[in-house]
């Protein structure tokens, strides 16, 4: 735990938060700054920088947590549907330095959009050369 995260004061108590889920491992709370009403973020009491500094059963059991909160989120919310994500580092826009998982609620013409579009159709050979760059690095 980390005394200067604000993840970390909320998950002990230190800090305000309105929650909609916790446990021995995970707290849930609503974002403070929302994309949409009911946005929603699932956190490791244990601090951890990003999914890289996590370790894999508790990315597991975040994924596993916010499975289960998202259809309570698009229920209460009357949504039409949503996304899950995580940031990790500047360059993807993590602000918060505690892993943690966004739960957004989306509704039909809803004026929020991923920041880039999909730009074109990549190459069977590009894509082959990348996978096997991913592979030799993952070890699989």
């Amino acid at each position: 735990m980390s005394t200067a995260c604000v993840f970390c004061q909320i998950a002990g108590g230190a800090a305000p938060a309105s929650l909609v889920y916790e446990d021995a491992d995970i707290v849930a709370f609503l974002d403070l700054h929302p994309v949409h009403a009911g946005h929603t973020l699932v956190a490791p009491r244990a601090h951890a920088v990003d999914v890289r500094d996590c370790a894999p059963g508790l990315a597991a059991r975040l994924f596993e947590v916010s499975a289960r909160l998202a259809p309570a989120v698009v229920a209460a919310m009357n949504a039409d549907g949503f996304n899950i994500w995580t940031a990790a580092g500047r360059a993807a826009g993590q602000t918060v330095f505690h892993v943690h998982l966004h739960i957004l609620p989306r509704f039909a013409g809803d004026d929020f959009r991923v920041p880039m579009g999909y730009p074109r159709e990549a190459a069977r050979d590009e894509l082959e050369a990348v996978a096997a760059r991913i592979r030799r690095i993952a070890g699989g």
